[in-house]
């Protein structure tokens, strides 16, 4: 079988490609799962990854589940509840999981329908941009389920309550328009330009010191949860290494000496 996920690299931006678009990239299938965490774990001991970039080979984003397993090794299945909960927990669950820790910029290059789990994937992404092709759903109850994958925690922060509601209650697919429109994503491009505004974006921001970047991110993701003392105080100690850094030095005097920075994440 080829590799479920494919590894591109670019310097310092990586790109992560969904590789079963035969099936439009499910994301539930155990080797999927596997692929992952294991490309997510790397990029984030790697200090030469600046930037990665998530994308589906073929027509699609990712479909989210497998139906058609879900159908046979569970719908028909005589998997008992507390089966259903460990295959969950030890399974696609691990996705969400494994993204968070993350603190590479992480950008969703939406290139067409993004469904179910193939949403909260790309809500699981610290930027989205689309295709015009792009199609997105939370359509879970159109299956008689809810979002197991961490659905539910995702799409609130990316679209707000009201509109994860309409979602979700109703499973209808919102056109490119609509996503940019309610905050999903934060631009479209034609399809044929998605992956070069993708990697144009990724480059504005792998030429900026590393580790700013990696805490700039951190930060933020921790302010989604944290009250603002506690916030405050984490900016201090986050600032206070960043002053004591090789980069900080050169971006002031890069910018006293009018010159454009180099950059080593040290």
């Amino acid at each position: 079988m080829e590799d479920s996920v494919v590894v591109e690299r670019h310097e310092g931006v990586v790109i992560w490609r969904l590789n079963r678009p035969e099936i439009r990239n499910p994301i539930s299938d155990p080797d999927i799962v596997d692929a992952i965490v294991k490309v997510s774990e790397e990029a984030q001991n790697d200090r030469a990854v600046r930037v990665v970039i998530l994308t589906g080979n073929g027509s699609a984003f990712s479909s989210g589940g497998n139906v058609k397993k879900i159908r046979s090794e569970m719908t028909e299945s005589d998997k008992t509840p507390a089966d259903l909960v460990d295959w969950y927990r030890q399974g696609i669950q691990r996705i969400p999981l494994a993204l968070y820790k993350l603190d590479v910029p992480l950008i969703a290059a939406v290139n067409g329908p993004a469904i179910g789990a193939g949403l909260d994937l790309a809500c699981m992404c610290d930027i989205r941009i689309a295709a015009e092709s792009a199609i997105f759903a939370e359509s879970f109850v159109k299956l008689g389920i809810i979002p197991g994958d961490g659905g539910s925690w995702f799409l609130p922060k990316a679209v707000g309550l009201s509109k994860t509601f309409e979602m979700a209650l109703t499973g209808d697919p919102l056109s490119a328009s609509e996503a940019l429109d309610c905050g999903l994503i934060s631009r479209i491009v034609p399809d044929d330009q998605l992956m070069d505004e993708a990697l144009g974006l990724a480059r504005r921001i792998a030429v900026n010191p590393p580790l700013s970047v990696r805490m700039a991110k951190q930060l933020i993701r921790e302010g989604q949860r944290t009250d603002l003392e506690t916030h405050l105080q984490m900016a201090a100690g986050m600032q206070a290494i960043s002053h004591r850094t090789q980069d900080h030095r050169e971006a002031m005097a890069a910018i006293s000496e009018k010159r454009t920075g180099s950059f080593k994440g040290e």
